[in-house]
């Protein structure tokens, strides 16, 4: 149940709309249309304190002196970005306005020197959030030079709760301290249709090239089509899946028809797979399983294309087609993992500006404030070529559907893996150097023995330390297992056993920095290290027990969704799978494939351990979508 308070104890709550109907009354009306369950005027923030105390869900507080279309305070109440989140204009201050300093959508100082925007006098307060709202509303209600909404947020702030900017973008919101600004703020507002500012802002106001020029241009009519049609952004997301594995089937059955049609629906099934994201932002239908549901679709569809590309290649005669599309998908995924934890090392640096400020003048400090330099200026050629050359979807799906179109499966696979391999380098070495500038140790402030995907035998090894270079040390051991692997099948020779032997060695020995404090500059790499170092190990004892190649695909595509399931519930600040125990950890997989080696039965145990790790998978998405809600509810209903 969500509850939306009006704080009455500024001055504006006398001012009159042009009906005559207070502010007060006005905003408590638009958050019901915003979607609030109950509505109260707090007189003062003691009043406000103890609404608070008995709140069990959500609280939406704003204050008197707010003229907004309705569509901000609904985009405010169901922003999927955190628990917590403030609204945040361009305005200028106005005396007694808090103001606020924004690092990547975090509000990380109230009232900063260097303030890139203000208050604006609304916030939304996440459950586990509403004790610190009880007693930051106390503790302001001691009166002060500032409005009582702004004191409120300021104290919220000071007590380090994570509070992230809902920016208003092409709507109308402003605060107002009298009635000319009233009359004004309100002309602004009826001067914008509301709907179409609406449609416009489901696109991503940032986004790639491809994307921008080539897909956003036209997808917000889909969308509007699909909203009007009534179909939800899962719905799409399914679409899309489909028209990706018929790309996909399309590829692998060669023939020039095919694969400009299999290049077709490739594209079709990327505009509907960013169709569903501006659904869900037109339409305000956010839900945890629909963030979940699209990550890990993103991945299937991708890798399935990969899988698709693999055979095609294969049986236009190239011996290795399988082998280039690992080599692709574990590419792929190990840059996911650097993303993800740069991403996390970059949030956990906006909430610390302290130390990311130290040493601003040195290759690090340099590096970011040119980084920053380009962000910023979104029409110029840099900009542009930083967000392509970075090798994100859009473009990948793009050149993947060009040079399968045009010369065949082989051409694209190798396409993707070049572009993908320097696109590597270059943002592994760049971002190398900013996080030794930063100096954040991210995985302190996180579960990485959960994201490490240990399991119960690393945490009965012995601890060492130093993560990283032991993660960097198995998957080098694994690495060269690979190449030594590949030498002696093509000499139609065997692996000695050492070999491998020695590349497990290595792997436990990764294995024991799972308890180990992670708190070196550059630990979040540890989690892509241990990615590689297993899929390269799983590949090698493939390779070694000449296991057919489309099984050693299928099996690390089941360790990636098992790793994507992870990495997404990190992003969405979630708990671990029920049955993440079940999956044995990446040491214990290990062993199990190295015992299967050794014994001669190196396909079975590829099959055997890749169908169990699919039916747990499976099964931990029913029971963490399906079955725990439903049992929250109190019923049964399959999430939508």
């Amino acid at each position: 149940m969500t509850l939306a308070i009006v704080l009455a104890a500024d001055p504006a709550a006398g001012h009159l709309t042009e009906p005559g109907e207070p502010l007060t009354e006005r905003l408590a009306a638009q958050w019901h249309r915003a979607g609030a369950d109950d509505v109260r005027i707090a007189a003062d923030l003691n009043e406000l304190a103890d609404l608070v105390a008995a709140a069990t869900g959500p609280v939406l507080v704003s204050g008197a002196d707010l003229v907004a279309h309705t569509a901000v305070l609904k985009h405010l109440a169901t922003s999927p970005v955190g628990p917590t989140v403030a609204l945040v204009l361009t305005d200028p201050p106005a005396p007694g306005q808090a103001t606020v300093r924004e690092e990547r959508g975090q509000v990380v100082e109230v009232d900063a020197a260097d303030a890139s925007g203000v208050f604006g006098g609304a916030l939304r307060v996440g459950a586990a959030d509403l004790p610190a709202l009880a007693d930051a509303a106390r503790r302001a209600a001691g009166g002060g030079p500032r409005n009582a909404v702004d004191r409120l947020v300021a104290d919220l702030a000071a007590r380090g709760t994570l509070i992230f900017a809902q920016r208003v973008r092409l709507l109308v919101a402003h605060r107002v301290g009298d009635e000319a600004q009233r009359v004004a703020a309100e002309a602004a507002v009826a001067a914008v249709d509301e709907d179409r500012a609406e449609l416009k802002l489901s696109v991503k106001e940032r986004d790639d090239f491809f994307t921008t020029f080539f897909v956003s241009t036209w997808s917000p009519y889909v969308t509007k089509a699909a909203a009007r049609i009534g179909i939800g952004p899962t719905g799409v997301t399914m679409v899309s899946v489909a028209f990706a594995v018929a790309a996909a089937v399309l590829f692998g059955a060669g023939g020039r028809l095919a694969l400009v049609a299999g290049a077709i629906l490739l594209y079709l099934g990327f505009v509907l797979d960013c169709v569903d994201g501006q659904l869900a932002r037109y339409t305000r239908h956010f839900s945890a399983w629909g963030g979940w549901l699209d990550t890990m679709a993103d991945r299937f569809k991708e890798y399935v294309v990969y899988a698709g590309l693999g055979f095609g290649a294969t049986h236009a005669g190239f011996r290795y087609g399988w082998a280039l599309a690992l080599a692709a998908m574990t590419l792929q995924t190990v840059r996911h993992m650097t993303d993800t934890w740069y991403g996390a090392l970059h949030d956990e640096a906006a909430r610390r500006p302290k130390v990311v400020s130290a040493d601003a003048g040195g290759i690090g400090g340099k590096l970011n404030a040119a980084s920053t330099r380009v962000q910023a200026d979104t029409g110029s050629v840099s900009y542009w070529l930083k967000r392509t050359v970075v090798f994100p979807i859009g473009e990948r799906w793009a050149l993947i559907a060009i040079a399968a179109a045009l010369f065949g499966p082989l051409v694209a696979l190798v396409a993707v893996l070049v572009w993908g391999a320097l696109a590597f380098a270059y943002t592994g070495g760049l971002r190398t150097l900013r996080a030794r500038w930063m100096r954040v140790p991210v995985m302190a402030t996180v579960d990485a023995g959960l994201h490490r995907d240990d399991g119960l035998l690393a945490r009965t090894l012995p601890t060492a330390r130093r993560p990283l270079l032991l993660a960097v040390l198995g998957a080098l051991g694994s690495a060269g297992t690979l190449v030594w692997a590949l030498l002696a099948v093509h000499g139609g020779g065997d692996l000695p056993v050492f070999v491998p032997v020695l590349a497990l060695v290595l792997l436990l020995g990764a294995a024991q920095g799972s308890r180990a404090p992670h708190d070196g500059s550059l630990d979040w790499l540890v989690p892509a290290a241990l990615r590689a170092a297993e899929y390269l190990f799983a590949i090698a004892v493939g390779v070694a027990g000449r296991a057919p190649a489309w099984l050693v695909f299928g099996y690390v595509l089941v360790l990636t969704l098992h790793h994507y399931d992870l990495t997404a519930r990190l992003e969405k600040r979630q708990s671990a799978p029920p049955l993440h125990a079940a999956t044995l950890g990446w040491p214990g997989r290990s062993v199990l494939l190295a015992i299967g080696l050794i014994a001669g039965y190196v396909s079975i145990a590829l099959a055997t351990l890749g169908a169990y790790l699919l039916v747990v998978f499976v099964a931990s998405v029913v029971l963490a979508w399906v079955v725990l809600p439903a049992r929250a509810r109190g019923g049964v209903r399959s999430p939508g």
